[in-house]
């Protein structure tokens, strides 16, 4: 049984140019630093944020683009179970559904990249992103999956809790 372990609730946002490179963030704090995301962050609790708006708020902050929430498509659900022993994870994943221009940049969360599908397994990523998240991602996408990640006692074991194809 998993520690008891503060939960915290995030969303990722697959950002994806006209040339199907995806947007990531190299990361220059926790969680995750020096490692590469995608765009993406915590939900404000406090103000009863929906994933869906905090998805919007995100990609704002972080890329300066505005965009609509009808735009984003549910693409998974994450659940982590003890991550690096700190906390337990619930993670809303969300592909734009248009191509975006952002230019590299530097800010506090760390630097903006574009990179190729095939450069990502070549990059410092986290391993639930390397073993599961990345692999599910481009598997169903288009579609949903909700995949369940259990990172207790620096193991990682996880299942596919649900799987819908593109037009399942």
């Amino acid at each position: 049984m998993a520690d008891a372990l503060p939960y915290q609730i995030a969303v990722l946002c697959y950002l994806f140019d006209a040339d199907g490179r995806v947007l990531l963030i190299h990361r220059h704090k926790q969680p995750n630093k020096d490692l590469y995301s995608p765009v993406g962050g915590k939900l404000d609790r406090d103000v009863g944020e929906s994933p869906g708006r905090c998805a919007q708020r995100e990609i704002h902050e972080e890329t300066g683009l505005s965009v609509a929430v009808d735009d984003l498509h549910l693409a998974g659900l994450i659940t982590e179970t003890g991550y690096e022993g700190q906390s337990h994870w619930l993670m809303f994943l969300y592909e734009l559904t248009r191509p975006v221009s952002v230019a590299p940049r530097v800010f506090n969360e760390g630097r903006l990249e574009w990179h190729a599908r095939d450069q990502i397994d070549k990059l410092p990523i986290p391993a639930t992103d390397a073993n599961v998240i990345w692999p599910m991602f481009w598997r169903h996408r288009g579609g949903f999956f909700h995949a369940h990640i259990d990172c207790t006692d620096d193991q990682l074991r996880w299942c596919v809790e649900q799987a819908l194809d593109r037009g399942a």
